[in-house]
């Protein structure tokens, strides 16, 4: 099969102009079926549990992206010295601020934002290197801890490269966590120098151990009611500190592969936050896996940074485009789109000034994005809504096929992809599974294949990624060249290498990526394993390794819960198929062992419920409505219509529920900044409700 360039010309193969070679002269599907074929994955023990590689890592597994460049000081090095002049890290300029009265009465602050400022590579370098400078003459020594708690921003991954660079342990912090949780990762950690932003400040720091504190905004800090012990400094000013000749002169101690780079706390569903212990290595090795799955990775790519920079999932996308050359735009999720909560009406959101053209995202926030869609939709006339779902589905179909629409895009689509700035290319999805229906219509809808991954805080967020040609839903993909997977059988759950017609049990991973286990918590190691000079570990979700070697998740061992009667509920499976439900914004589904039937927490969208009660003659404000009994009820019979038709059994299905006027969002502790459910925090917080849906029991 002959290769050669796509022609720009092509305007069917417009959007793939950035992937610099195609098969010829195959047909579209066909070409989809061979590059689908070259990402299989297959055991290499000859046992249906495995291990699995991908077929180009079937002899050893991927340690790096660049050959030598094997800490992540050596990774930013070389991206400066092929790229310097070019864009690196962005930050759009705040013009004004306004509040906005809203009609309950609620006032917003509203942001109006201009155009993005850029640093190039050589002087991020620069910035670099002076900030690393001034820690050390503030004391700062290598393979001691350096805290950070800030929000995504330009000075956020800036901080990570210095202290990449000199060797001092990056210890992140959820900008989110409660005050509590924050205090204990930071006591925990025992960081004397902690780099954060005044606002983070002013709320929620009360921690004494602390000797030097660094705020990375430009704005006057007001210093009253901190400890006298406590040394406060601007970013500014450590980078003043730095630049004199005799602090420059410093030798600077480089880490070797085998030295901690990042601790990460994770949020987690349960209990305190745990420090994951991750190494230069398993670093260098996760995104190498990553990099391999992202085509044309490159400087023409510009990448929107908005989800937390503590998430292992933005960490490692950012570093990895950088790496190649790409340009990082920093946003939030209160400014990504012209609609966003503190844009204010008339402006432009950051997607629509930034245009970027590659984008991660949680499954929560492509949720929010296919239903502001389709509740445009539904606002059209009939004819118009009519014509939207034609061209939907013959779009679907066709791609199935491996075939282009561009009629249809132009027409129709375009005006959908501009609502994340219209030249988006592709789409990374992580930390929670992506429904069918929200991939399909990222798919069509804003012309440009998602990419599901999967990977953990304790893989460096490297296992899977599927493949941009892959269009199938509810898989993740193949293992990534930097890590193999294997199944373990979990009988109690029914779950087994001999299950037809594809084995099935909690997914280990392995490979260099794997991290070393949670700082100063031994006793929680349990899960990561030391086999034949191989780390793995144990991720407590239940896997499927189908025929080609990609992975589906289908349970999570900690989401399965026995009712009365015997019969095993799935909570994960039950959440996962009402979520796709119009009426639901978020779900949680709940069972008593001592119960024989499940409740659910929901969310309800406003709009929707609001509709459905004024057709139930129900009237009130938002609270009254979601409290009212008769709206407790119609939920229910919504609830069942659409379990019913995603096949749940009867003993699966919510009886009863409870409704939210409030949303759940990580500010309120009930979920992660992934937002993943808090089950435990969930359960507290509903526990009146549970007693009254379970009849005071």
């Amino acid at each position: 099969c002959k290769l050669h360039l796509i022609r720009a010309s092509d305007k069917s193969l417009h959007h793939l102009n950035v992937f610099s070679l195609v098969f010829s002269p195959l047909s579209g599907a066909r070409q989809q079926k061979l590059m689908a074929f070259r990402q299989k994955a297959r055991t290499i023990s000859g046992r249906r549990e495995g291990p699995y590689r991908v077929l180009v890592a079937m002899q050893c597994l991927k340690r790096e992206e660049f050959d030598g460049q094997d800490t992540m000081d050596k990774m930013f090095d070389y991206s400066v010295k092929r790229f310097g002049k070019a864009d690196c890290l962005g930050t759009r300029e705040v013009l004004s601020e306004e509040n906005e009265t809203q009609p309950n009465g609620k006032v917003f602050k509203k942001l109006v934002l201009g155009d993005y400022h850029w640093r190039s590579y050589t002087e991020v370098d620069k910035a670099v290197g002076l900030l690393g400078s001034g820690l050390t003459a503030l004391g700062q020594r290598p393979k001691e801890n350096v805290a950070i708690f800030c929000e995504t921003r330009a000075e956020w991954m800036i901080t990570a490269q210095a202290c990449f660079r000199r060797n001092f342990p990056l210890i992140t912090i959820y900008a989110t966590l409660g005050e509590d949780a924050v205090a204990y990762g930071l006591n925990e950690c025992g960081a004397t120098h902690l780099i954060t932003s005044i606002e983070l400040m002013e709320t929620k720091l009360k921690v004494p151990a602390l000797q030097h504190l660094i705020y990375v905004d430009d704005e006057t800090l007001t210093t009253t009611g901190y400890p006298e012990t406590l040394r406060i400094h601007s970013m500014k000013s450590v980078m003043e500190l730095g630049a004199k000749p005799e602090n420059l002169t410093v030798k600077v101690k480089r880490p070797s592969p085998s030295d901690l780079a990042v601790v990460m706390y994770t949020s987690g569903s349960t209990g305190q936050p745990k420090g994951v212990m991750i190494l230069h290595s398993n670093l260098t090795a996760g995104m190498a896996g990553q990099c391999e799955r992202i085509p044309g990775l490159g400087p023409q790519d510009s990448y929107i940074g908005y989800l937390p920079l503590a998430h292992v999932l933005e960490l490692t996308a950012e570093i990895s485009c950088l790496t190649h050359g790409c340009r990082i735009g920093y946003s939030s999720p209160q400014t990504l789109t012209d609609e966003s909560t503190k844009i204010k009406k008339g402006c432009k959101g950051d997607c629509t000034v930034l245009q970027p053209t590659l984008l991660a995202a949680v499954p929560e926030i492509m949720d929010r994005l296919h239903k502001t869609v389709m509740r445009r939709v539904q606002e059209r006339s009939s004819l118009q809504r009519g014509l939207f779902q034609m061209c939907y589905d013959y779009k679907l179909e066709q791609l199935k096929k491996g075939h282009d629409t561009p009629l249809c895009d132009t027409l129709l689509f375009k005006k959908v992809k501009l609502l994340l700035g219209g030249n988006i290319r592709m789409m990374l999805s992580g930390g929670a599974p992506l429904s069918p229906a929200t991939q399909y219509f990222i798919n069509v809808c804003f012309c440009c294949p998602v990419a599901q991954g999967y990977g953990l805080t304790e893989t460096s967020g490297a296992a899977t990624i599927t493949h941009y040609s892959d269009h199938s839903t509810g898989r993740v993909g193949a293992p990534l060249v930097c890590c193999e997977i294997k199944l373990r059988d979990w009988p109690q759950g029914g779950y087994t290498s001999r299950d037809q017609p594809n084995p099935r049990g909690e997914i280990l991973i392995g490979g260099p990526n794997i991290a070393m286990g949670y700082y100063k918590s031994e006793h929680l190691n349990g899960d990561f394993l030391m086999e034949n000079g191989q780390r793995w570990f144990c991720t407590g979700d239940v896997g499927e390794i189908h025929d080609d070697g990609c992975l589906q998740i289908v349970d999570r061992k900690k989401d399965l819960v026995k009712l009365q009667a015997g019969e095993y509920v799935s909570l994960a499976k039950v959440e996962g198929a009402l979520k796709s439900c119009t009426l639901i914004d978020n779900i949680c589904a709940y069972a008593n062992s001592d119960q024989n039937y499940v409740i659910s927490f929901v969310v309800p969208n406003q709009k929707e419920l609001t509709s459905l009660a004024k057709k139930c003659g129900v009237e009130g404000e938002w609270e009254e409505i979601c409290n009212h009994p008769s709206m407790e009820a119609e939920v229910v019979k919504v609830i069942a219509q659409v379990a019913t038709s995603f096949k749940l059994q009867r003993f699966e299905i919510p009886q009863k529920v409870c409704l939210s006027p409030e949303p759940w969002t990580p500010e309120t502790g009930l979920v992660t900044d992934a937002f993943k459910l808090r089950r435990k925090q969930l359960r507290s917080h509903y526990q009146s409700d549970i007693e009254r849906l379970y009849g005071g029991k």
